[in-house]
This record gives C-alpha cells, sequence and structure tokens, in this order.
C-alpha cells in the first residue's frame, strides 16, 4: 500500500476549490479506491487551513455552512475530511486521524482495482478549472443548469407562499362581508331572518368540501382524469399537464345539497337554480369527457352554445309558468337605479335570460386558465349576489352563500399550485348558478357588475378574435391586440408572475363586489 502527498496545486486540478466565494459551492474531490476484496478504506482529507486564512469572516462562515450542507465533515482548525469505503463497508463513523498531513490518498495498485471514482456531492462530473472556465464546455452547461433549476425550486416557494395569501385574503374578507351583512339584514329585509343566515351555509360548504377534496384528489388521479395542456397555452402551464380535472363532480354537488339542507328543500327558486345548474354541469360533464378522450378536443363551439340557449330558454319558460313570489306582484321586471326604477321588458326578458346564461357560463370558462382565479372571482360574485337578491328573495342568498362556500373550499385543493382543476364541469356549473339568480330576481345589471372579471375576460377574446379576422380580411394580415386572449395570459406574457394576477384579481373583484351590493340594494 502506497501513500502519496499532493500540493493544493495537484489539488486544485482535480477538485474545482478556489478562494473566492463565489465557487465555494462546489468541491470536488479524486480518490482511488481499493481492491472489492481490501477489507480496509481509502480515506480523502485535506488542510485548508492555509486557503482559509486568506478568506474574509463572511466566506469562512459562507464555506463552512456549506461544506456541511453537501454532507462532508469540517473540523476546527480548518481541516476538511472525506471517506470513501468499498461497497462492502456501511460504516461512516470510523475517521481516524489524519496527522495533519495536506493531502492524502491511499490507493491499491493491484490489478483488480477499482476505477476513478469522483466524490462530488451535487453532480457527477468534474467541474472545470479556473483555466478551464474560459472555454465552453457540457460540464459547465449541465452545473449551470443545475443552479438555476435550484433557483426555480426557490421561486415556486415563494409562488405557493402568494397562493396561501391569496386564499386567506380572500377567507377574510369574505368572512367578514358575511358576517355584516347579517349583523344588518334586518335593516335590508325589514323582516326577521334566522341568526347567521348567510355565514351558516357557508361555513357548512367551506368545511365539507375542503374536507371532501382530500379524498377526490387522489382519487380523480388514480381515475386518471387528468388534464392536457392545450398548444396554445404559454410555455409557463407545461408543468400543470397531467393534473387532475373535472374537480366540479364533487364540489358542486355540496353547494347545491348544503342550499337545499338549510332550506328544507321548500324554496321553488332555489329548486330551479338548483336544476340550471346541474343542466350546465352536465354541459360540462360531456365536454370533458370528450376533452380527455379525444386529445382535448370536445365539444364543438356551436353545439355547446345551443344547449346553453336551450337551457335557457326553458329556464325563463319555467320561470313564467311557476309561481314565485316578488315584492313586485309581478314577472319579467329588471330593477334598475334610480331615477329609471322598475322597467318592465315582456318577450325580451327570455332574450335576456339566455344571454345572460350563455355570458356567465363561457366567461367563467374563459377565466379558469390560472391556479385559483376562477374559484376565487366566482366566490366573490356569488357573495355580492348574496347581499344583492336578499330584499328581493332570501332563499336565493342561501343559495349563494353555500355556493360561495363551495367556491373557498375548493381553493384549498385549487391555489397555486393547483392540486385540481374545476375543467367544463365546475365553470358551467358556477356560470349557470350566478345567471339563475339573476333570473330569478332581474338582478341583471348588478351581476353584470360583480361578475366583472369574467366580463373582461370574456371581451378580450371577442376583441382579439374579431380584429384579428377583421385586419386579416382587409388587410391580407392579422393583427392582434393582445399577446394572447384571454386576458390573464397576457399578463402573463407580459411577464407578470401567476400568483400576482390572481391576487389582484381578488382585489379588483372585491371592489366590484361591494359597487354591485350598493347598486342592487339601492335599486331593490
Amino acid at each position: 500500500m502506497d501513500y502519496c502527498c499532493c500540493s493544493p496545486t495537484v489539488m486544485q486540478s482535480h477538485a474545482s476549490c478556489t478562494t473566492t466565494s463565489r465557487n465555494l459551492n462546489h468541491v470536488g474531490f479524486l480518490a482511488h479506491s481499493f481492491c472489492r476484496s481490501n477489507p480496509l478504506k481509502s480515506r480523502v482529507s485535506f488542510d485548508f487551513r492555509c486557503i482559509i486564512s486568506r478568506f474574509s469572516h463572511f466566506d469562512r462562515k459562507l464555506f463552512e455552512s456549506r461544506v456541511r450542507r453537501h454532507g462532508f465533515r469540517f473540523r476546527r482548525g480548518g481541516v476538511l475530511r472525506v471517506c470513501a469505503m468499498d461497497d462492502d463497508f456501511s460504516s461512516l463513523d470510523d475517521w481516524g486521524d489524519n496527522n495533519n498531513r495536506p493531502f492524502e490518498f491511499m490507493y491499491s495498485s493491484s490489478d483488480d482495482s477499482d476505477g476513478e471514482i469522483m466524490l462530488q456531492p451535487i453532480t457527477d462530473i468534474d467541474l472545470p478549472t479556473p483555466k478551464e472556465r474560459m472555454h465552453t464546455s457540457e460540464d459547465s452547461i449541465t452545473v449551470t443548469a443545475h443552479r438555476l433549476a435550484t433557483l426555480g425550486r426557490t421561486r415556486t416557494k415563494r409562488k405557493t407562499v402568494y397562493g396561501i395569501m391569496n386564499n386567506v385574503g380572500l377567507v377574510v374578507f369574505s368572512t367578514f362581508i358575511l358576517f355584516l351583512v347579517d349583523q344588518c339584514a334586518w335593516r335590508i329585509v325589514r323582516l326577521p331572518l334566522a341568526p347567521f343566515h348567510l355565514m351558516r351555509p357557508f361555513l357548512i360548504s367551506v368545511l365539507l368540501v375542503s374536507c371532501v377534496g382530500y379524498i377526490c384528489v387522489p382519487l380523480f388521479r388514480i381515475l386518471k382524469l387528468r388534464a392536457i395542456a392545450r398548444r396554445e397555452a404559454p410555455s409557463q402551464h407545461s408543468p400543470k399537464k397531467g393534473t387532475p380535472t373535472m374537480g366540479g363532480l364533487y364540489f358542486i354537488p355540496i353547494g347545491l345539497i348544503v342550499a337545499q339542507f338549510v332550506l328544507n328543500f321548500a324554496s321553488a327558486e332555489v329548486s330551479g337554480a338548483v336544476l340550471s345548474t346541474i343542466a350546465f354541469a352536465a354541459i360540462g360533464l360531456l365536454d370533458d369527457i370528450l376533452s380527455i378522450n379525444n386529445n382535448n378536443v370536445g365539444l364543438p363551439g356551436w353545439m355547446r352554445v345551443l344547449l346553453e340557449v336551450a337551457v335557457g330558454m326553458w329556464f325563463s319558460y319555467w320561470l313564467y309558468t311557476t309561481n314565485i313570489t316578488t315584492p313586485y306582484s309581478m314577472k319579467r321586471v329588471v330593477p334598475l337605479p334610480a331615477p329609471l326604477g322598475l322597467v318592465s321588458i315582456g318577450k325580451f326578458y327570455p332574450v335576456l335570460t339566455s344571454f345572460c346564461f350563455v355570458s356567465m357560463a363561457n366567461g367563467i370558462n374563459l377565466t379558469d386558465g390560472l391556479d385559483g382565479l376562477a374559484a376565487g372571482t366566482a366566490a366573490l360574485a356569488f357573495i355580492g349576489m348574496s347581499i344583492v337578491v336578499l330584499p328581493i328573495c332570501s332563499d336565493l342568498s342561501v343559495f349563494g352563500a353555500s355556493m360561495a362556500g363551495a367556491c373557498v373550499g375548493f381553493l384549498f385543493h385549487n391555489r397555486y399550485r393547483a392540486s385540481i382543476f374545476m375543467g367544463d364541469t365546475g365553470a358551467l356549473a358556477l356560470g349557470g348558478a350566478l345567471a339563475a339568480m339573476a333570473s330569478c330576481t332581474g338582478m341583471f345589471f348588478p351581476l353584470f357588475i360583480s361578475s366583472g372579471i369574467f366580463v373582461l375576460e370574456a371581451l378580450s377574446v371577442i376583441v382579439q378574435v374579431s380584429l384579428f379576422k377583421a385586419t386579416k380580411y382587409f388587410r391580407r394580415r392579422g393583427y392582434r391586440f393582445f399577446r394572447m386572449a384571454p386576458f390573464h395570459h397576457h399578463l402573463e406574457l407580459c411577464g407578470i408572475k401567476e400568483p400576482v394576477i390572481v391576487g389582484a384579481a381578488y382585489v379588483v373583484a372585491s371592489v366590484l363586489v361591494i359597487f354591485a351590493a350598493y347598486v342592487g340594494l339601492t335599486s331593490a
């Protein structure tokens, strides 16, 4: 057995260790291992005292922390020691003494010995020496990619924290608004209401949906109900491929059932809203199933719109033929702020109802492109409509609060980074529920105010498509107003992070909800 002593210069040619704090994160060692039959182990140690003496206090602490983080041992006095052993050795406790030798390694000179082994805590490549750093190589590219990947993981953790903060802010705002309305409900309705009229269904739905989600999300994964990334989506969405979808299958029924149980299944208005919500959920379910089985090709656009119009016309007919009590003792009336007051539109009411169903359903479907965006803004829209319809039909306000709680409970699993998507099943159902609340009470104007985010997303798509087709027809070349539609994709391509976009949408939607509540209460 021979011993060989190397100077720091030789060590530096075999290991990327420099005296600058910029390169302290990568330390490599070269060792020759023994024969597999040799029970002894090889040791590698190096005296860093000559180098550390030139470090500043900050560099020394940084070096020591990174050495320990990569699994090496650093003793006081500046001796870094690494132990390499054969395959049949299973303990790292025997470290022996190095007798203050600067750098040594032991090797076996037999023909049966193993080859060279690089002990590298980060990668399996030999990092470039100072003379080689000026040359481009695959090794340097690999190290750079590793550093960028580590940086990306840190940014992902920060984005996850932002997603949690968005959730907390939304829950606090929703709870405060509903609690405030419950305390002042007698002034709005001028009739006695049950304690916590809106808070009770809201909290029940939040708890049920959030708990059931821990069962349904793994179940949907097992059933392979996975989303397929769209080709036209931004490149940042590629990691979302394979995320479970069709989350509306579990949180929509919970919201509907809670509302019916709280009202003891005794409200005709809520029953009609439930039926329309189920009808739109069925359309979305059919679209989701076709998309999963046909490589993201679902129902044709014209067929889906036709089905939505049919449901809207059916709801208008049901509304006209059913005995629904309203404070105006007349149907097909739209309340508007003063000085307009009550406006009777007669035969145009079914047209307005169908338009409302189609626009709300497709608006939420277009908004469902970022984690938590559609569910959070829909929850705020339901809260706004619950306040607006409270003086006209208090039962529908319970329905809206229950659906808002279902959306908030779904956000526990749909926030950044989402573990499940609502899919068309959830998006179309939420749009049908909002449109049903407005159609039963005539509160179309406050609905479009509280759903301002959905209106903006839909208008961005209309403007983008119209401008492109018009310029292509007249100028032989299509021009786009946005980088990508809907509008939230345009913001993504402008460099704004996904949780920031969602948080800003929550703030805007909260302001719109307060304004819509004021307009609705002054119009009722």
